[in-house]
């Protein structure tokens, strides 16, 4: 039979109101993260695209890239049978 003075109980209780009080600020600190509009319009730094930061605004070069990329992960590609790998 437990006692009332057991003393496990007080640092059960304090873990519990710790968990408690860190559930109901973690609420309240949630910040807004809509991005700024000023009349009607984004009101933010721009992002450039990519094929304008590396290809100098060449689209065509750009999507080359992308094509021979993938290409290369193409399984069927790399494989002797197809014409794609060397044979060992």
């Amino acid at each position: 039979m437990k006692r009332r003075d057991d003393p496990r109980g007080k640092p059960r209780a304090a873990v519990l109101a710790a968990a408690l009080a860190c559930g109901l600020l973690g609420g309240c600190l949630e910040v807004e993260q809509h991005p700024a509009w000023r009349n009607g319009a984004y009101d933010g730094k721009p992002d450039p695209l990519p094929q304008a930061t590396y290809f100098h605004g060449d689209r065509l070069a750009w999507w080359a890239t992308i094509d021979n990329r993938h290409q290369r992960q193409n399984e069927y590609n790399r494989t002797y049978h197809r014409g794609g790998g060397q044979q060992r």
